[in-house]
């Protein structure tokens, strides 16, 4: 992926750079979904009118963890509980990466139907009606199994391992992007084809499309580490997916080097709401990243100063 440009200077506000900020770049990853490409250009623009110098790496989701814990990354926006949680608490028991809280969003990342499924698939949303129409969702790929479209493989998520803990009659498809994902979500809803896929929020597909998330047996991080508890005496993943806040981590070593931009990432907030809107811009209206991020700059000039470190 190409750098994102820089945003234009009418937006921001000269804030004179801190002493005891370091000069160095402080390396802000970047991912393949737009939200967290909006996320993270958000905070490394408010970091630059802060007076620090930010430079974006394209980095894999849970791969970037090495090197957070290494110093060779600095800042990662989006970790998101339903699906990196475990690698971020693995990431901060080594004691080379700190969690600097919350970002104000709130997760869910979970399998997704359109509601015209819950004619062709009776006793939808449970979990266990898909067994028993799973050849509604097969394709010639995958016949007689149904098929499940997962996000890319660099997302985690353990759909694979929940399948095959659940005994489910699938196969998880994963798609090559998150654009692709969604594209062919569009298609399907369009033509009214059966689908089920990875879908998640703060994202506009919720609530563009009518549909339901399937209700899978409830989380626990026992599921998740104890094969014995759960439905599958012998497997773990053998339940639904983690909801909760999307955190903001980053080098242990940040705070000593650029301790005044640490305190402005610790108290960036954004709403799910507005990052809501602000992938709407991006997916459907065919804005880009940073022209998107400036507009909202430009109209919330009151909310992102006051997350400068003064």
């Amino acid at each position: 992926m190409k750098c994102l440009p820089l945003l234009s200077a009418a937006i921001l506000v000269a804030a004179p750079a801190f002493a005891e900020d370091s000069s160095d770049p402080l390396k802000l990853t970047l991912h393949d979904w737009s939200g967290q490409l909006i996320t993270t250009t958000l905070m490394g623009e408010v970091l630059k009118a802060a007076g620090n110098n930010v430079e974006y790496v394209q980095a894999d989701y849970i791969a970037q963890f090495a090197g957070l814990k290494t110093g060779d990354l600095h800042l990662a926006m989006e970790i998101w509980e339903t699906t990196g949680r475990e690698a971020l608490d693995e990431a901060v028991g080594t004691g080379n990466v700190v969690n600097f809280g919350e970002t104000g969003m709130n997760a869910i990342e979970e399998w997704w139907y359109p509601a015209y499924m819950e004619e062709r698939c009776p006793g939808l949303p449970n979990w266990e009606a898909l067994n028993d129409c799973a050849s509604e969702f097969a394709t010639a790929e995958t016949a007689p199994l149904g098929r499940y479209l997962g996000g890319p493989v660099t997302w985690g998520g353990f759909d694979d391992e929940r399948v095959e803990a659940l005994g489910m009659d699938f196969e998880v498809v994963h798609a090559g992007t998150d654009a692709a994902l969604f594209a062919e979500l569009e298609a399907a809803y369009q033509r009214q084809d059966s689908i089920v896929l990875w879908v998640y929020a703060p994202h506009w597909a919720p609530a563009k499309y009518d549909g339901k998330f399937v209700e899978f047996p409830p989380y626990s991080s026992e599921c998740y580490n104890d094969p014995s508890v759960g439905l599958n005496p012998n497997a773990a993943y053998d339940c639904g997916k983690p909801t909760g806040p999307i955190w903001k981590a980053g080098w242990a070593g940040l705070a000593d080097k650029w301790p005044n931009a640490a305190k402005t990432i610790e108290n960036f907030s954004i709403s799910n709401e507005d990052m809501g809107a602000m992938v709407a811009d991006v997916d459907l209206n065919g804005k880009t990243v940073d022209g998107v991020v400036a507009a909202w700059m430009d109209a919330n000039k009151g909310v992102w100063q006051s997350w400068i470190a003064k």
